[in-house]
C-alpha cells in the first residue's frame, strides 16, 4: 500500500550497479542538485567492492534519505516498487547511475506536471543534435492550455523520468511480466500523456560514447562493460553500439503518438525498428 501524498517531495531512485567511476559523477551530482522537498534513495546490486564503497561514502548527505543493499542483482523492478509503496512523494524519478542530469532537471518537470493535471510520464532528453528529424519531431510536438509543450509518446527512457504518484494508483506496481516501457503504455492506455518536455531537459548518458564523460572510448572498453541493452542486442563494437542508440532515438521518433496503437505493443515496435533499419540503409 502506498503511503499518503506530500505535495510538494519529489523522490529519486538511483540504482548502482559495478560502476565506480560512474557513479563517482554521478551519485554527487544528483545529491548535490537536491533542494529541500527531494530526496535520494539508493539501491544497490551485488557486491562490487569498489561502487559499494562510493556509494557509501555519501550516506552522512542530506539529501541521500535511504540506503539499500542487495546482495543479488536484482535489476530494476523490485527497487522500483520499493520507492512507489515506501514514499510519500507526490512525485518519483529513477536516475541511472551512468547518467547527469542539468541543474534544475527536477524542478523543471515538476512545474510542467503542477501546470498540466493530465501529464503522467514526463522525461529528459539524451538524444544527441545528430539524432533528431526536425519533421518528426514537429509532427509529435504538442501544445497544451497550460503552454507547455510535450513531444508525445506513450513511453519514455527509465532514467530522468518524472511521473505522479496518480499514475502508480491507476495502473499499480511494475509486475513481474511489465517492463517499464509496458508499464508507461499503460499510463498512456489510462489517459495521462507522457513524453519529452520541450524545450528539452537534457541528460548526459555516459554510457553513450559520444559523451564527453563515457567510459566507452574503443572496442575493448565496451566488452569490458557491455551494457544490458548492448548484449541483448548482439552489439561487439563502438560503432554497432553508436548506431544502435541513434537507432533506437529515431525509432522513437516514427512511433506512433497514440497510445491505442500500442495494445498489441510489440508488434508496433518492430514496425517501428523495420522502419529505422528501411531509412538507416538510404
Amino acid at each position: 500500500m502506498m503511503a499518503s501524498p506530500n505535495a510538494e517531495r519529489i523522490d529519486i531512485l538511483m540504482i548502482t550497479y559495478r560502476s565506480p567511476e560512474y557513479v563517482r559523477r554521478s551519485l554527487p551530482m544528483l545529491l548535490d542538485g537536491c533542494d529541500d522537498a527531494m530526496r535520494v534513495w539508493v539501491w544497490h546490486n551485488g557486491d562490487d567492492r569498489e561502487t559499494l564503497e562510493v556509494v557509501r561514502s555519501h550516506v552522512d548527505h542530506p539529501a541521500l534519505h535511504r540506503f539499500h543493499h542487495s546482495r543479488e542483482n536484482v535489476k530494476l523492478r523490485a527497487p522500483t516498487n520499493w520507492l512507489w509503496s515506501s514514499s510519500d512523494a507526490r512525485y518519483f524519478s529513477k536516475v541511472d547511475d551512468d547518467c547527469l542530469l542539468q541543474q534544475g532537471w527536477a524542478r523543471e518537470l515538476a512545474s510542467a506536471h503542477q501546470a498540466c493535471e493530465q501529464f503522467g510520464v514526463i522525461g529528459s532528453c539524451r538524444w544527441f543534435e545528430e539524432d533528431l528529424r526536425p519533421e518528426l519531431l514537429e509532427r509529435k510536438t504538442e501544445s497544451f492550455p497550460c503552454g507547455r509543450r510535450i513531444l508525445r509518446n506513450p513511453w519514455v527512457q527509465g532514467s530522468g523520468y518524472l511521473v505522479k504518484r496518480e499514475c502508480v494508483a491507476a495502473v499499480g506496481m511494475l509486475a513481474p511480466d511489465r517492463s517499464f516501457t509496458q508499464w508507461c503504455i499503460e499510463v498512456a492506455l489510462a489517459g495521462f500523456v507522457n513524453g519529452w518536455l520541450v524545450p528539452f531537459v537534457r541528460e548526459d548518458h555516459m554510457d553513450d560514447p559520444r559523451s564527453p564523460n563515457t567510459s566507452l572510448r574503443t572496442d575493448e572498453d565496451l566488452q569490458r562493460r557491455l551494457p544490458l541493452s548492448a548484449r541483448s542486442r548482439g552489439v561487439a563494437t563502438i560503432d554497432d553500439w553508436r548506431a544502435q542508440l541513434q537507432g533506437s532515438a529515431l525509432a522513437v521518433q516514427l512511433a506512433p503518438a497514440d497510445p491505442r496503437s500500442y495494445r498489441g505493443w510489440r508488434n508496433v515496435v518492430r514496425r517501428a525498428r523495420r522502419a529505422t533499419r528501411r531509412r538507416g540503409a538510404r
